[in-house]
């Protein structure tokens, strides 16, 4: 089942297990967009290379601020993600079992 959305709608990611949810604006990575709604997912490069940040989409779509992160194409196939250069799509569902609400 698909939801139309108005350009105006911020796409919502929920992380789980934690259970809240942020607003993920367009201009912001996720990994952006959680740190201003106090929430901390695992980071340190903040380029899509060192993998610290890896976490699973189970639901929703992204796109990427660099053409290939470091993910392999099975990864990418499982749904995982790079929260510093991924941008909400859609709303979101994020696994992200190190996260924490700062």
């Amino acid at each position: 089942m698909t939801k139309d959305r108005d350009e105006t709608t911020v796409p919502r990611v929920r992380v789980e297990p934690l259970g809240v949810t942020f607003e993920a604006p367009p201009e912001l990575t996720l990994l952006e967009a959680a740190g201003f709604a106090g929430i901390r997912l695992p980071r340190m490069c903040r380029n899509g290379t060192c993998r610290t940040c890896l976490c699973r989409v189970t639901s929703g779509e992204v796109r990427f601020t660099i053409e290939w992160p470091g993910l392999s194409r099975e990864e990418k196939a499982d749904g995982y993600v790079l929260t510093c250069v991924a941008v909400a799509q859609t709303d979101l569902v994020l696994d992200a079992p190190d996260a924490s609400v700062s």
